[in-house]
């Protein structure tokens, strides 16, 4: 008699814990709006969710620790003129994030320590370029000051965010259509994105020209979303022509075929695919569901393999994913969600059952820390390089000079807009007169 034999996997018992009702964000109004983006922004310091706004688009932003009942006075980020559709954090300072909304602007905040006290009503930076609404914002993952954005007018601008000016364009020639995703590699070379004309494509920014191009990954006609995951490979989310919900692994060498697809069930909600490429394992969580799906991506045939599901009573209308820098690794959590509910923002953990709590290695081997590798100008001058690893093996302790250091390159645009008196020596030049006295 011929036994199964059974695949080893670490990962095989992960299961998903929802907090306690006082560690949840309760009375908050999510946004009605109709889009396809998680709603929700987390690092180790805020979240960040985008809310119902009266006379324009808002969204909330909480130090993460302070849960439990928000006050329906709280303070809001409120400097659009129309609903908010997307908001990402920047991987390098934890006090900026990026806000896309349906009046054409992408604009940058900086939120204080310990949250706001008042209305924030004044970006740090507006970028203005796209004639139609913004749906998409995204960080460069190892470029400092590069964000990316993309509009309804189906043209991507990448930024520098410095200088407030559009460095890089890809036109409707690229994307004849609407944009449904774009997701950058982990070294920031490539861009992999999404279309309504059915086609996933690969693409070199800087060159504009598309690498690698696949067409109808999924045979039907709802939204595909695609994301980078290890070792050159893609995974796309998307329905048959039966209106099943579908999820497909491909390399990007050969796009002929699949390497693995699997169908999950029929429901008509869109799943947004979350990579860690710490522990290669790939959440989709479906906006209206009431579930979170992982799966293990391997080197060997079958190369996707389920894991399991967490489930819970009510649908999400929104995800966010805290970055691996977030979380608790005392208590072996190697993922967290905070799952937008309709009046609640709820924090979901993903753990690994272990018996001892000491730091376990193999589930957290170096990750991505908060400094960039290139500067914006090297980024665009032709280098590529990989996120600067950290260990977490002692927590995540952000380091002291974060802010003065980071901040510089996003001053600049205010400091154009405001010339400082002729009496007053700016920055730069007191550290040129400073060197000269070292020198003397």
């Amino acid at each position: 008699m011929s036994r199964q034999v059974v695949r080893s996997s670490k990962f095989r018992h992960v299961f998903g814990q929802p907090a306690k009702a006082d560690q949840c964000y309760e009375d908050v109004r999510v946004s009605q709006t109709t889009w396809d983006s998680g709603f929700c922004a987390v690092n180790p310091k805020f979240m960040a969710l985008i809310c119902e706004a009266s006379g324009g688009g808002a969204f909330l932003v909480l130090p993460l620790g302070k849960t439990g009942r928000v006050d329906k006075n709280v303070p809001l980020v409120c400097g659009h003129t129309a609903p908010v559709l997307d908001i990402a954090w920047c991987p390098h300072n934890d006090n900026v994030i990026a806000s896309g909304s349906e009046d054409c602007t992408v604009m940058v905040w900086e939120i204080p320590d310990g949250g706001l006290v008042l209305p924030l009503r004044e970006p740090v930076v507006t970028l203005e370029g796209h004639t139609k609404r913004v749906g998409i914002v995204a960080w460069h993952p190892t470029a400092q000051n590069v964000l990316l954005s993309a509009g309804c007018d189906n043209v991507i601008l990448v930024w520098d965010v410095g200088t407030g000016a559009a460095v890089l364009t890809l036109g409707p020639d690229v994307h004849p259509d609407t944009i449904y995703s774009v997701d950058w590699s982990r070294d920031g070379a490539l861009i992999c994105t999404s279309c309504r004309d059915k086609r996933v494509r690969v693409i070199e920014p800087r060159k504009g020209t598309v690498v690698a191009e696949k067409e109808r990954p999924h045979e039907g006609t709802r939204p595909v979303h695609a994301v980078f995951v290890s070792e050159g490979k893609i995974l796309t989310t998307g329905f048959s022509r039966m209106s099943e919900r579908q999820v497909a692994l491909w390399d990007t060498k050969h796009l002929e075929e699949p390497l693995s697809l699997q169908e999950l069930d029929t429901s008509s909600g869109v799943l947004l695919p979350f990579f860690d490429p710490d522990t290669n394992i790939v959440y989709l969580c479906g906006k209206g569901d009431s579930s979170i799906r992982y799966f293990e991506i391997t080197s060997e045939a079958p190369f996707l393999h389920y894991l399991s599901m967490f489930s819970s009573k009510e649908s999400q209308r929104g995800m966010g994913y805290m970055p691996k820098r977030g979380l608790e690794v005392n208590k072996c959590e190697i993922a967290r969600f905070y799952k937008l509910h309709e009046r609640k923002c709820e924090p979901i953990a993903m753990t690994v059952p272990r018996k001892s709590d000491l730091f376990q290695e193999d589930l957290y081997p170096p990750t991505a820390g908060p400094d960039p590798a290139l500067t914006a100008e090297e980024w665009l001058s032709g280098r590529d390089a990989g996120p600067l690893l950290i260990s977490l093996k002692d927590g995540y302790v952000p380091p002291k000079s974060r802010e003065l250091r980071v901040n510089r390159g996003l001053d600049s645009a205010r400091r154009r807009a405001t010339p400082e008196p002729s009496s007053t020596l700016s920055s730069d030049t007191v550290s040129r007169l400073e060197e000269t006295v070292q020198a003397k």
